[in-house]
C-alpha cells in the first residue's frame, strides 16, 4: 500500500504551493476506489476514523501511549486540535522556521473556506481545504507540524483512487527524535490497520448503497 514519494510529486497538487518547506513523509494507497462524486465519501469516512477506538489493539494502544507521554512530557495531546485553545494550545505554536501559525495563511484566496464543513472529531487535524479531488487539513503539537493530504486519483475510464500523503515539519531535535522513534510504529502497525479499517469502512458502504 505504501507508494514512492515520486507518485505523489508527479501530480500537480495544490499542497505543494501551500507548504513547499514542508517534507513529504509518507504516500499512501488507500484501499478505496469510485467515481468523480465519490471523494465526499471518502472524506467523510477518513473524518470519522478513531485511532484511540481503533478495531486494532496495538493502534489503540500506541494512541493512548503518545497522549500519556504527551501529558507527562509536556508534548502536547496528539488528540488534541490546533485551534483546541488553552493557554499552552498547540495552534500558538509557529511553524518550525516561520512567524506562522497555521498553513491557513497560506491559502489563495480560491481555496479560502472550502472545508469548513468538514468536522474530524476525535482527531487532531483542522482541514485546510478542498477541491474536487484533493483536501488537506493540519495538526500542530510540540513535536511537530504536520499535513494529511487526501487526493482523488484519476485512474482512467471514470475510476478513481484514493491517496493519502503526509507533510512534516519537526520541531527541532526533540521533533526529530520523535518522528524517527514512531517511524517502525506508524509504517508496521497504525497505517496498515488504518488501510485495513478504511478499506472495510468503504465497502460496508458500497453494499449498503448497492454499488
Amino acid at each position: 500500500m505504501r507508494l514512492p514519494n515520486a507518485a505523489h510529486e508527479s501530480r500537480p497538487w495544490r499542497i505543494r504551493e501551500i507548504a513547499p518547506d514542508f517534507i513529504l513523509e509518507d504516500v499512501w494507497a488507500l484501499p478505496v476506489h469510485g467515481g468523480a462524486e465519490d471523494f465526499q465519501a471518502l472524506l467523510e469516512l477518513m473524518a470519522s476514523s478513531d485511532p484511540g477506538n481503533s478495531d486494532s489493539l496495538p493502534t489503540r494502544v500506541l494512541w493512548r501511549v503518545r497522549d500519556r507521554l504527551g501529558t507527562l512530557f509536556d508534548l502536547g495531546g496528539i488528540s488534541a486540535p490546533i485551534d483546541s485553545g488553552g493557554d499552552d494550545a498547540a495552534g500558538k505554536l509557529s511553524i518550525p522556521g516561520t512567524k506562522e501559525t497555521s498553513l491557513a495563511d497560506r491559502l489563495p484566496d480560491d481555496l479560502r473556506e472550502t472545508a469548513t464543513d468538514l468536522d474530524f472529531g476525535s482527531m487532531p487535524f483542522v482541514p485546510l481545504y478542498r477541491t474536487d479531488v484533493e483536501f488537506a487539513a493540519e495538526l500542530s503539537n510540540r513535536t511537530v507540524h504536520g499535513v494529511m493530504h487526501l487526493a482523488w486519483v484519476d485512474q482512467g475510464e471514470g475510476r478513481y483512487q484514493g491517496q493519502m500523503a503526509v507533510y512534516v515539519k519537526p520541531r527541532g531535535r526533540l521533533g526529530k527524535g520523535y518522528m524517527a522513534l514512531i517511524k517502525p510504529f506508524r509504517h508496521w502497525i497504525v497505517y496498515p490497520a488504518l488501510m485495513r479499517q478504511t478499506e472495510r469502512a468503504w465497502n460496508t458502504r458500497g453494499s449498503r448503497a448497492g454499488i
